[in-house]
């Protein structure tokens, strides 16, 4: 479990099956992600969260700390051999404009740095989601590049941007080590 200010980085748990089908299942979400079907099928949540997973898959519930709310979810897939990890998150529409993302990002690659000692983590994003790259730029990473018709999303080719952030540039930040409360 990680902590911030206002949020609480914990494992889902199958009671959260109904607000992630929810949230994740909301067409806007799922347009500006990957992998999030729409419509969301009837126990693609439950089938999701008992997937099992191994060390290198972290997948956490961004919890409001206030209300216990769940406001989305954030993942880092982890290649230990190169030192680095690849993070992905969605927060709910009602929840865009909070700055949720970046706070859970902020923490998510601290703890890869600071206890996973990830010398790289990287992230991408759909172009036409902007919203995304300014959560990315704002927990330090930087723009590495365009893939142009990288991915297919609902029979569209999309462009993907790249982001990047090494160990060296997070230690110089000294805002990154004040993020966590206990």
């Amino acid at each position: 479990m990680i902590t911030t200010e206002r949020l609480i980085l914990r494992p889902f748990d199958l009671s959260d099956a109904p607000a992630v089908q929810k949230l994740a299942g909301a067409r806007e979400v799922a347009y500006n992600t990957l992998l999030i079907p729409h419509p969301y099928p009837d126990g693609a949540a439950e089938a999701w969260i008992s997937k099992p997973r191994n060390e290198n898959e972290l997948s956490f519930a961004i919890v409001l700390r206030e209300s216990g709310e769940l406001a989305g979810g954030i993942s880092m897939i982890v290649n230990r051999d190169h030192q680095r990890a690849e993070i992905g998150y969605y927060i709910g529409v009602a929840h865009w404009g909070h700055g949720y993302a970046t706070e859970a990002g902020r923490a998510l690659v601290r703890h890869g740095f600071e206890e996973m000692a990830l010398n790289r983590v990287h992230a991408e994003h759909f172009t036409r989601n902007p919203a995304s790259g300014r959560v990315l730029q704002k927990i330090g990473m930087r723009h590495e590049g365009t893939q142009r018709k990288h991915l297919v999303k609902w029979g569209e080719p999309i462009d993907v941007e790249l982001y990047g952030i090494v160990r060296d540039e997070w230690d110089a930040n000294s805002t990154n080590r004040t993020i966590l409360r206990p």
